[in-house]
C-alpha cells in the first residue's frame, strides 16, 4: 500500500539520474583528442547502442524540455540528413562499426517530421555503417501522432523498427491549448492503428501530470482514453517546470499549474487505475503489462537506465549521433554541440562534433554503480558491490547510510548488512534515496534552479 502522506516533505530539487555524474558535470576540460582515444580503444567485444537525435519540430510544445530546432523549411531537413551521413563517415574512422548493435533509438524533436524518403536515407546510411544489428535488437522511435504517415511507418517496419513511443501528454482540449499541442483522440488512435498494422511489437504512450488546468477529474478522462488504445507500456511523467532553462515554458501561466497536493492525487489515482487494469509499475514513472520484458527484467534485477530511460539492453557502449546527442563509454560521457553552426563547422573540418563531457574517476564509477542499481532495480546487493569494487560498502558510504536512516524509519526502504531495498512507496522517491550517494549534490544544494522537483 502506498502511503502518500510521506511525500510532500520530500519534494525538493534533485537529479533524474539518467547518468552519474549528471550532465551538470560535463565540461570542455575533457578534450577532443582524449575523446577520440576513448572511442578508438573501446572493448571490441562490447556491443553498441545507437542514439540519433533528429531535432526538428514545426511548433513549440510549451512543456517540452528537449533540445529542439523549430523550422518548416525543407532545405534545413535535407541539410541535416547530409550532415548526419557525414558524421557517420567520420565516426567510422575512429570506431569499430562492425561490432554488434543491440539497440537503436531515434529521438527528437520529432523524428517523423522527416519524410519517408529522408528517413529511409538516414536508416540506409546507418545500416551501411553498422552492418551487424542483432536479430533481437531493440529498434525504436519517438513519434508525434500528428506527424506520422503510413509511408513513414512502412519504411520503419521494413528497416526492423519494432518499438514506438507516442506522445499524448493529455487529451483534455483546454490543457492541450494551454501547452500549445492540440492533438485530438482520433489522430492518436489512427497512429496507434498504424503501429499495430506494421507489427510494432511494443507501443508506449507518454502522459504528463502537473500541466496547466489539469485536475484529477480531467486526468481520469485522459487515462480512460489512453487505456482504450491498449498500449503495451505507459510512461507517466511529473512535469518538470524549469522556465529558467527552457524559454518556451515561460509561456505557461504558473497560476494554472496544479498544486503539489493535486499532483499527488493525480499520481495516486494513476497508479491505482493502471495497476487495477493489469499494468505493473516499473520504475518511478513506467508501467508495463506483466508479460513485458521490462517487468521481467526488474524481477531478475537486470533492468538498466540510460539517457533513453529504462532498458533491458545493458552492457553496451552508447554512441550518440547528431546535434546535442550524448554518448556513454565504460568510464566517460560525451556530448555533441548544441549549436547547429558549431555542429556543422566541426563536421566541415573533418572532426566529430564533440563539445564536452566527463571522464569518470574511480569514486564516480563506484557511486555510479550504486545509483544506477537503485534507480533501475530499487535494491542493491551489498555483497556483490563489495566483491566488484573490493571495498567495504558500509565504511565507504557511512555518511550515506546515516542519511538514509530517516527513510528506513519511515519504512521507505530497508537496510541490512547484505542489501538495501526500497519499499513500494520508496520506489516513487528513488531520486531522493539516491541523492545521499551523489558526491556532487553539496555543490548544487544552494541553487534551487538546478534541478526539477522530485515530487
Amino acid at each position: 500500500m502506498l502511503d502518500f502522506s510521506k511525500f510532500i516533505k520530500y519534494s525538493k530539487p534533485g537529479p533524474r539520474y539518467t547518468s552519474y555524474p549528471t550532465a551538470l558535470e560535463f565540461s570542455d576540460s575533457y578534450k577532443y583528442d582524449e575523446y577520440i582515444k576513448k572511442l578508438e580503444t573501446q572493448d571490441k567485444s562490447r556491443p553498441l547502442s545507437l542514439y540519433f537525435h533528429l531535432p526538428f519540430c514545426r511548433n513549440a510544445c510549451y512543456f517540452c524540455g528537449c533540445n529542439v530546432v523549430f523550422t518548416s523549411k525543407e532545405e534545413k531537413m535535407a541539410r541535416y540528413v547530409d550532415y548526419i551521413k557525414r558524421e557517420l563517415a567520420i565516426l567510422s574512422k575512429h570506431l569499430d562499426t562492425s561490432r554488434d548493435v543491440l539497440q537503436m533509438h531515434f529521438g527528437g524533436g520529432t523524428p517523423t517530421f522527416f519524410s519517408a524518403p529522408q528517413l529511409k536515407e538516414i536508416i540506409d546510411e546507418i545500416k551501411k555503417t553498422f552492418p551487424n544489428f542483432r536479430s533481437d535488437a531493440e529498434i525504436s522511435c519517438e513519434i508525434d501522432p500528428r506527424h506520422i504517415t503510413e509511408e513513414q511507418m512502412k519504411v520503419m517496419s521494413e528497416a526492423g523498427f519494432n518499438r514506438v513511443s507516442f506522445g499524448i501528454q493529455d487529451f483534455n482540449e483546454k490543457v492541450q491549448v494551454a501547452v500549445h499541442r492540440v492533438q485530438p483522440y482520433d489522430i492518436t488512435k489512427a497512429a496507434m492503428d498504424l503501429a499495430r498494422k506494421y507489427n510494432m511489437i511494443s507501443v508506449n504512450v507518454d502522459l504528463i501530470y502537473g500541466l496547466p488546468f489539469q485536475s484529477l477529474e480531467t486526468f481520469k478522462e485522459t487515462l480512460e482514453l489512453s487505456l482504450s488504445l491498449d498500449p503495451d507500456r505507459f510512461a507517466v511523467f511529473n512535469y518538470a517546470h524549469v522556465p529558467w532553462m527552457k524559454k518556451t515554458m515561460r509561456k505557461i501561466d504558473e497560476t494554472t499549474l496544479p498544486r503539489p497536493d493535486e499532483k499527488l492525487e493525480i499520481m495516486k489515482y494513476t497508479i491505482d487505475y493502471l495497476t487495477s487494469h493489469g499494468y505493473k509499475m516499473v520504475g518511478m514513472d513506467h508501467f508495463a503489462k506483466p508479460e513485458d520484458e521490462l517487468f521481467k527484467a526488474i524481477e531478475k534485477g537486470e533492468l538498466h537506465r540510460n539517457f533513453q530511460g529504462y532498458t533491458t539492453k545493458g552492457g553496451a557502449d552508447l554512441i550518440g549521433v547528431g546535434l546535442t546527442s550524448i554518448g556513454e563509454g565504460i568510464d566517460s560521457y560525451n556530448q555533441n554541440f548544441k549549436d547547429m553552426k558549431l555542429y556543422e563547422a566541426a563536421i566541415d573540418a573533418g572532426k566529430l562534433p564533440f563539445e564536452r563531457g566527463v571522464v569518470l574517476s574511480e569514486d564516480d564509477l563506484i557511486r555510479q554503480y550504486v545509483i544506477m542499481e537503485l534507480m533501475s532495480n530499487f535494491k542493491l546487493d551489498i555483497n556483490r558491490f563489495n566483491e566488484k569494487f573490493d571495498v567495504d560498502f558500509n565504511t565507504y558510504f557511512a555518511d550515506a547510510i546515516e542519511a538514509l536512516k530517516p527513510f528506513a524509519d519511515e519504512e521507505l526502504l530497508s537496510i541490512s548488512d547484505s542489501k538495501i531495498e526500497c519499499s513500494h512507496t520508496g520506489t516513487l522517491l528513488i531520486r531522493n534515496i539516491c541523492m545521499p550517494f551523489d558526491a556532487y549534490m553539496k555543490k548544487h544544494a544552494a541553487n534551487k534552479k538546478t534541478f526539477s522537483k522530485t515530487v
